[in-house]
């Protein structure tokens, strides 16, 4: 599975257990909160200052390690 920046946060929670903790090492502090399950990766990183394409391939390498375990 690929993740993309218009996919919403909640979403991007549910595809591995581990993914809160990547999300947040990319300074995405917000994932325990509410509106996590309704805005996207790419609103949420413009929120925080984070550039999203650089967030969306942190987060896919992460998911491609996993998948090579």
């Amino acid at each position: 599975m690929k993740i993309t920046k218009d996919m919403i946060i909640g979403e991007i929670l549910n595809t591995d257990p581990n993914m809160a903790a990547v999300l947040m090492a990319g300074g995405m502090h917000c994932v325990g909160c509410p509106s996590a399950q309704g805005e996207s990766l790419e609103e949420a990183a413009i929120v925080h200052g984070i550039d999203p394409d650089l967030l969306v391939a942190r987060v896919n390498a992460f998911l491609e390690s996993q998948e090579a375990k």
